[in-house]
């Protein structure tokens, strides 16, 4: 059933937003657009694993730097490994069931990883290990530097 909120979708995302917010609030659950609704909870959630492995990425890059490229440690580099744990701290934080999905993505992070570091360094891909060098805990530990 087409409702005016599941036309609103396709013309105003913002109005559909505070207009479904509105319903639900006011207890008119009948009047939601459930299908869209439920489409943009499951885009929330891939947007969070996306996320996490975005920022796994660019911290294990940044520990095959620190660790292979020993000679062009700076600043900056401690200054990204710091930050990506803090912000991955802060998203396990608000969603700790991604916790459990973290060693799933350790692969799938450190390849892209590895990619990243090899561009980065202009070292040869074979120059690191094939698989992560690293325990997740290690990963994620502030004071941990290989």
């Amino acid at each position: 059933m087409q409702t005016a909120l599941t036309e609103l979708y396709e013309e105003d995302f913002h109005l559909w937003l505070t207009a479904n917010v509105e319903v639900i609030r006011w207890g008119e659950l009948r009047e939601i657009d459930a299908e869209h609704i439920a489409e943009e909870l499951e885009a929330m959630s891939k947007r969070e694993r996306r996320e996490l492995i975005s920022r796994l990425t660019v911290l294990l890059a940044h520990l095959l730097k620190w660790e292979f490229q020993p000679t062009h440690r700076s600043r900056s580099w401690r200054n990204t490994l710091t930050v990506q744990r803090g912000e991955l701290a802060d998203l396990l934080e608000d969603s700790p069931s991604l916790r459990a999905e973290l060693e799933n993505y350790i692969d799938r992070a450190y390849g892209r990883a590895r990619l990243l570091a090899e561009d980065e360094t202009g070292l040869e891909a074979d120059a690191f290990p094939a698989e992560c060098p690293y325990a997740l805990e290690a990963i994620l530990d502030p004071a941990f530097l290989p």
